[in-house]
């Protein structure tokens, strides 16, 4: 994995790449930002580099170093996580003791630590000693989505990496490239956090169905109101699908924003892309006041399933008051 693997971030890999061209790696770094922006993956990518021994900003991908790395075989590539609640500090000691057993050596050492904020203050303190005082050359990747609960002088001695929110474009191109289904991974991005999250919801059994069974029920709403009563209870009661209205909701709003998207002219935006004619020809059939007014709905009965009402329940309100015309008139 190099970073081209990286979906978006151009500002952390540029930061990180040209430090590997003038030689000037950093001894810590806090990769800091919200969950699904690729912050492991970099880490990852950035160590693998380090290691690979072609020499270039970027792993090769071929060479023994490489190949050791991606198979896990890289003894000197170390990964600390939470053990349970918070990283403790006999977790630092041992990666102290593992670090030092060939100080003598020349070869560089790398340690990734996971969640950095769930540092107990001995923990804290002890890897910040470790990072005045090296024995051995050591790069440490501190990974977190709150870069303040890291403790102050921990922060001031690492190199500060921002990992900013990824476009919803930039990760639909990346699935693609992988040769994720576009129909899938269209609504994944919206839906899920970051590309391991879309990866899995794309995997998930049950979610093509389910997206079938909102554009059929997106359709009956605007008209056929006892055909899509009938579709959202089949749906609910269906053993496993039923288990996640949520995602029923999420996917319903895709629909009713698609329409809002057609009727302003941004049909790059669309979501349901196989249903494009059908939304071209119903999306002006109302104001687009109604459209909105739809959304705000289906995000309320949202609440409501969260609130513990009977998904069905919700459902069948929600359906009730676009067929009195509540909404859509």
């Amino acid at each position: 994995m190099g970073f081209q693997a990286v979906a978006g971030q151009s500002k952390a890999k540029q930061m990180l790449q040209s430090a590997i061209r003038r030689n000037s790696v950093s001894h810590a770094y806090l990769f800091a930002g919200p969950p699904g922006t690729g912050r492991k993956a970099a880490a990852l990518a950035f160590a693998q580099t380090l290691f690979c021994s072609s020499g270039g900003d970027d792993a090769c991908g071929q060479c023994l170093a490489c190949r050791k790395f991606e198979h896990g075989n890289e003894p000197d590539f170390h990964v600390i996580t939470p053990d349970g609640a918070s990283i403790k500090i006999d977790q630092i000691r041992d990666l102290q003791r593992e670090l030092s057993y060939r100080a003598a050596e020349t070869k560089r050492k790398i340690y990734m630590m996971e969640h950095a904020e769930k540092m107990t203050p001995q923990a804290a303190n002890g890897l910040l000693k470790f990072l005045e005082e090296p024995n051995s050359p050591v790069v440490a990747i501190l990974i977190t989505d709150n870069p303040h609960a890291v403790l102050p002088t921990i922060r001031s001695r690492s190199q500060q990496v921002p990992f900013l929110p990824v476009s919803h474009q930039e990760m639909l191109e990346t699935l693609l490239k992988d040769g994720q289904p576009e129909l899938a991974a269209r609504a994944a991005v919206h839906l899920a956090s970051g590309l391991e999250g879309c990866r899995a919801l794309i995997q998930q059994e049950g979610f093509a169905e389910t997206r079938n069974v909102v554009i059929q029920l997106g359709k009956d709403s605007l008209g056929r109101f006892p055909s899509a009563i009938v579709t959202a209870g089949q749906y609910l009661a269906k053993g496993g699908l039923g288990e996640r209205p949520e995602q029923l909701i999420a996917l319903l709003s895709l629909w009713y924003k698609d329409l809002l998207y057609v009727q302003a002219g941004r049909r790059d935006r669309v979501v349901y892309i196989d249903q494009i004619d059908w939304l071209g020809k119903h999306a002006f059939t109302r104001p687009p006041e109604a459209w909105v007014a739809a959304i705000e709905l289906v995000l309320e009965t949202g609440k409501r399933i969260r609130a513990h009402v009977s998904p069905q329940l919700a459902m069948e309100q929600f359906l009730v008051k676009l067929q009195e015309g509540i909404v859509l008139v």
